[in-house]
């Protein structure tokens, strides 16, 4: 068991203070952190700390597989850790995206491969041969656009912004099911020709700014969030994509999953993420980069999403978020009143490897042969070897805690 030190990603859409903060690290920062990863992709590998300096979780892992990840894991992924961990903290929109099947994810690579197109080329869709479904649980107040709204709802929201220019959009959609319809829009406002857009762009934006000042309720925050996506991406088709996924807000502790082909774009919040080992990101807009809007088309999932919201149940001191994945499981252990000043065991799902990231307080992690001490912003990686865990704290504290899925 060993203290992590994570990657950070600048990228422009990040905070230049939530990351560092959180981690305990002078603020501004030099540049925007978006991201801090928590794993062992080999795009940026988290580091280990140990007595004689730092070495990386991909380099351990790949020298004593069976030791870091266990025969179980082993048997069902091979010798890689199959899930990712990472800390985000958006203080801008970031791209409308989605991401591929696991089936879609090994076809494009190859394809790409055969295409000749190099792993770290700009338009590089396919990183890796792995899909990435995704879990985002909200440490702040978080902003989100994720799944296509039912068409129906959709018409309404159009309507009600009484732009001329919608008009025949709006039938569009109301003709046809909400799958067919949802795709014939989408399709044709993602592949519009840009002086079409030009026009429809303002009008809309301009709709938008007589809804809000109506003081009509009913999709204020539909509507703010494309006026400010709007004058982030001026005519961009992505704003107008936006007008179809449904707007959702995160109190902390709450989350969301994401499958296959759910088309989405975090708008504002620090959260932690949770996914397959994989960086394949299909982009459709509201970025400056690659958009790759045919094969975007691909693999979408026009299917209404209803919810999002990801169920949870108790065990114990875990809040456990219910997943359908085999690569991963996300719990937030919860120290506090009764539970603190005794050490508690964790509960014990399987003797595969752990990541571990203290969210709130401080908290003293114990294992078959070592304890360890993580501050708020910190991180520790168990072992197989070295699991179960029992935990520890004198003051309120949580823990995040990701293992492999059952």
């Amino acid at each position: 068991m060993q203290l992590i030190r994570g990657a950070i990603r600048t990228y422009a859409w990040g905070s230049r203070s939530a990351i560092a903060e959180f981690t305990g690290r002078p603020a501004p920062t030099a540049h925007p952190e978006a991201e801090l990863w928590l794993g062992a992709h080999p795009g940026d590998p988290a580091h280990l700390e140990g007595p004689h300096g730092e070495t990386s979780l991909l380099d351990v892992i790949s020298a004593d597989p069976q030791a870091q990840l266990g025969s179980a894991v082993r048997d069902r992924f091979g010798d890689v850790l199959p899930f990712l961990v990472k800390v985000l903290a958006a203080d801008e929109p970031l791209s409308l995206q989605a991401h591929p099947s696991a089936e879609q994810a090994v076809e494009g690579y190859r394809r790409e491969d055969r295409g000749g197109v190099g792993l770290n080329s700009p338009i590089r869709n396919y990183r890796d041969r792995s899909h990435k479904p995704e879990l985002l649980v909200a440490l702040s107040d978080f902003e989100a656009l994720v799944g296509f709204r039912p068409a129906a709802r959709t018409v309404d929201l159009l309507r009600a912004l009484a732009v001329p220019g919608l008009d025949p959009f709006i039938g569009l959609l109301a003709d046809q099911s909400d799958a067919s319809g949802l795709r014939a829009l989408f399709t044709t406002w993602i592949t519009a020709p840009q002086p079409d857009l030009d026009v429809l762009i303002p009008a809309v934006l301009e709709g938008a700014v007589s809804y809000i000042r109506s003081g009509a309720k009913e999709f204020a925050p539909e509507t703010k969030a494309v006026l400010e996506l709007g004058e982030r991406y001026p005519g961009d088709a992505g704003v107008l994509a936006a007008l179809l996924l449904n707007r959702i807000s995160l109190k902390p502790g709450e989350g969301i999953f994401l499958p296959a082909g759910n088309l989405h774009s975090y708008l504002q919040g620090m959260a932690m993420e949770v996914m397959a080992n994989s960086d394949n990101v299909l982009r459709g807009g509201l970025t400056p980069k690659h958009v790759d809007v045919p094969e975007l088309l691909r693999v979408l999932d026009f299917t209404p999403v209803v919810d999002a919201r990801v169920h949870t149940h108790r065990d114990g001191i875990e809040l456990v978020y219910d997943t359908p994945t085999a690569e991963y499981a996300a719990c937030v252990l919860t120290l506090d009143g009764k539970y603190l000043g005794h050490q508690v065991d964790a509960p014990s799902h399987h003797g595969g490897p752990q990541v571990l990231v203290c969210t709130e307080g401080s908290v003293v992690v114990r294992c078959t042969s070592d304890e360890i001490h993580i501050e708020r912003g910190g991180a520790a990686w168990v072992a197989a070897d070295d699991g179960p865990i029992s935990v520890e704290a004198t003051r309120a504290a949580r823990l995040f805690r990701v293992t492999v899925g059952l």
